[in-house]
């Protein structure tokens, strides 16, 4: 059976957590989870032609990631964690080389044989990377899972942007948090369930994932049907890349043509897993 082809863009760097640094950046999260769970994983990014550079190259390889990384003159990516009580907090630091990403022939050829694809707002917050990105995706086949993972970090969102990456997706994963910043920059008034059909509708999505933490998670989909379920109580060691794992299970369930609700068990079987491990790329065993 041929392996289904997962491909992330966007921020590639390193997590500065209190015991060392751990890989990570959102959309390559995914793309290790993915490539975890049997896809043919790719990261395009950029780094740093310096040690922190090589280092993520050696990481990637090591969990059978292919990448397309352009190399410039900027540092590569790093951001500091401080976990309270297992939660992330993150500095992210700015001018890094993935703020600085063109468009290459071979991550359009990518692009162009995938089966999924991972974006989200942060890396979209140079106006380099956010026109690279956006092309990129304009590359993407019909038949494509184009998931938006919101993943509001510091100040680097706006309703513009949220709405610009909703029109290029057809999956889009919100955590509760997220939702109530989401809500006011849209003027909604309306009940969590509420928000999730009108985003389903307005922007002709085939799901919507909203994650609640510690409590549930719900998945919509554009024909009405609603997926619930309760987070297992786990031993967290941290939730660095839960929600990215999360979406990774979701999305390699589908394409390995489970339901609706058996890709939502996955996805809440691997986050639950990847919170007792540290970081964002455990090993499975």
């Amino acid at each position: 059976m041929t392996k289904p082809v997962v491909v992330g863009i966007g921020e590639l760097l390193w997590d500065m957590l209190p015991k060392g640094k751990r890989a990570g950046g959102a959309p390559i999260n995914f793309v290790y989870n993915a490539t975890q769970l049997g896809a043919d994983g790719y990261a395009i990014s950029a780094i740093g032609k310096d040690t922190l550079g090589d280092e993520i190259i050696q990481e990637l390889e090591k969990s059978h990631i292919h990448h397309i990384l352009e190399r410039n003159d900027y540092p590569t990516g790093v951001v500091e964690v401080v976990l309270n009580n297992g939660i992330p907090d993150y500095t992210i630091v700015e001018g890094v080389a993935w703020d600085h990403l063109k468009v290459t022939p071979q991550e359009t050829a990518v692009i162009e044989k995938a089966d999924a694809i991972c974006f989200g707002t942060l890396a979209l917050r140079s106006p380099q990377t956010k026109s690279a990105i956006l092309t990129l995706l304009k590359h993407a086949p019909q038949t494509a899972y184009k998931l938006f993972d919101v993943n509001l970090r510091s100040n680097y969102f706006s309703k513009e942007l949220i709405d610009e990456l909703l029109k290029e997706a057809n999956v889009f994963k919100i955590n509760d948090e997220e939702m109530v910043k989401v809500q006011k920059l849209f003027g909604l008034n309306l009940s969590d369930e509420e928000v999730c059909h009108w985003f389903i509708k307005k922007y002709d999505l085939h799901y919507l994932i909203f994650t609640a933490g510690e409590k549930y998670s719900i998945v919509y989909s554009a024909d009405g049907k609603k997926s619930y379920l309760d987070t297992p109580k786990v031993k967290v060691a941290d939730t660095v890349g839960a929600g990215d794992s999360f979406s990774a299970g979701f999305i390699m369930g589908l394409l390995c043509g489970k339901s609706m609700q058996d890709a939502h068990k996955q996805a809440v079987a691997t986050a639950a897993f990847v919170c007792t491990k540290s970081g964002a790329w455990p090993k499975y065993e």
